[in-house]
């Protein structure tokens, strides 16, 4: 059994390093996955480029954020001004559906009444403008997975509304890849079933080329389908703790089973083959169609590669790290394949990590579980329990560069190599390509560690 490491609170250090990203950008990415949508930072110029810079070094696509521009002015006297001055700005240049607003550190601890703001904005133009939706994204409380589920609830808030009779369902995906979304949907469309995916941005950030610029790509979850979500048959949601960093808020699923009593499925990110057989059985349950032979394959395929590579992963020892919900279903998965997760950390501050982990995981071992935690404790706890391996995005390279341990990258954000938006993490499909990457990874330090340069397994 691992020893446990205990690290104490110390209230007078301050974060080094986060492991976690600001809560507006979570909103932004949410927002790029609506249809015609323009995210604008209530902020600073800053804050805008900032949350551009970080999303297009990961997807590696043309990532446009407005900003109001705060000054020294503006954050005395109040942001209105600005927010109506780019509000017109965006709509002249962009000619959106939608503009999704989120705010800052700084209009929130100002106080900018957002609801009686845009309130005002309706009031004094009430004809040709776009939809506003507005989401308070406060940068000192939570990270950006809060800014990501508090907006999705806020957006399927703001629209859904059509209570006609269809036989589509909701799925809430969370914080995945554009190429997890294209697979789901890829999944979808082989069980025969008509699904609203809130946010989809499988295709905005990860576009193709054309030769031409587009200000607004095409994709996206469409206003008509945001109304529809009020009634559809089920709601799948992936993941157990969403934004529950304040238990007073509700996810968009569970905001859908109180305002139109629509049946909620909450399920693990389906990474690994146990969390993946969950997701079909609940499609099966809700479609009465039996899982298409086409992934019955998969599956078989995939516990043939276990087998294949079992010797080469069995018993070693991993750090994994990044977002809660994340972090949950990759340790199901490393459990599922017999590498021992001897951390676990985020920056996430919910305080349910540990508890989930042991209800919905059931790990085989003790488990050191920290959640508000930085990158320089994950390396000071890295020193002492010596992984084999470290899981999680490139933000923890240095620790593996100066401690001589592989990384294998997955999640986000991933930085310094290509592909970030083409990882596919979920399925028979991610799983298999998760443990290629995860048994390589151990496979080329033993041979790049081997006295005798060996070719051959």
């Amino acid at each position: 059994m691992e020893k446990t490491i205990d690290i104490k609170e110390k209230a007078f250090t301050s974060t080094r390093n986060a492991c976690k990203v600001c809560t507006p950008l979570g909103a932004s990415i949410v927002f790029k996955g609506i249809e015609g949508c323009v995210p604008l930072i209530h902020g600073s110029q800053g804050c805008a480029t900032y949350i551009r810079r970080y999303l297009i070094s990961h997807y590696k696509e043309p990532v446009d954020i407005a900003s109001t521009n705060f000054s020294e002015e503006t954050a005395i006297f109040g942001g209105e001004k600005n927010l109506f001055i780019a509000i017109e700005n965006v709509t002249k240049q962009y000619n959106p559906k939608i503009i999704g607003i989120a705010t800052t550190c700084l209009s929130e601890v100002i106080g900018d009444d957002m609801r009686k703001i845009i309130h005002k904005y309706k009031t004094e133009h009430d004809t040709n403008i776009p939809e506003l939706v507005f989401v308070n994204t406060p940068s000192f409380m939570g990270t950006h997975i809060n800014g990501f589920h508090d907006t999705v609830t806020s957006i399927v808030a703001a629209f859904a509304s059509n209570t006609e009779n269809r036989e589509s369902i909701n799925i809430f995906p969370g914080f995945l890849s554009p190429a997890d979304l294209q697979h789901l949907k890829e999944i979808l469309t082989d069980v025969a079933i008509d699904a609203i995916m809130v946010p989809d941005y499988s295709d905005i950030l990860d576009n193709e080329y054309t030769g031409e610029y587009e200000k607004l790509p095409k994709g996206g979850t469409t206003i008509k389908e945001l109304k529809q979500t009020a009634c559809a048959k089920a709601s799948l949601e992936f993941g157990y703790i969403l934004n529950k960093s304040n238990p007073q808020t509700q996810s968009a699923a569970e905001y859908l089973k109180t305002a139109f009593d629509i049946p909620r499925v909450n399920l693990n990110i389906p990474i690994g083959i146990k969390a993946t057989d969950a997701l079909f059985d609940a499609l099966e349950k809700i479609t009465n169609n039996k899982t298409p032979e086409k992934y019955t394959k998969q599956r078989g395929k995939l516990i043939d590669a276990y087998v294949d590579g079992h010797k080469y992963v069995f018993g070693k020892k991993a750090v994994v790290y990044g977002e809660e919900d994340f972090v949950v279903a990759m340790i199901s998965f490393l459990e599922e394949i017999g590498i021992e997760t001897v951390l676990c950390a985020s920056g996430g501050n919910s305080g349910l990590l540990k508890e989930v982990i042991q209800e919905k995981v059931q790990p085989k071992s003790d488990i050191n579980i920290h959640d508000n935690f930085d990158f320089e404790e994950i390396a000071t706890v890295c020193k002492e329990l010596k992984p084999d391996i470290i899981i999680g995005n490139s933000k923890g390279y240095y620790i593996a560069r100066e401690l001589g341990i592989p990384l294998a990258r997955v999640g986000f954000p991933i930085h310094d190599r290509l592909g970030g938006s083409r990882i596919k993490h979920i399925g028979y499909e991610g799983t298999q390509a998760l443990f290629d990457l995860i048994a390589n990874t151990l496979i080329q330090q033993m041979q790049d560690h081997s006295p005798v340069g060996y070719k051959y397994m």
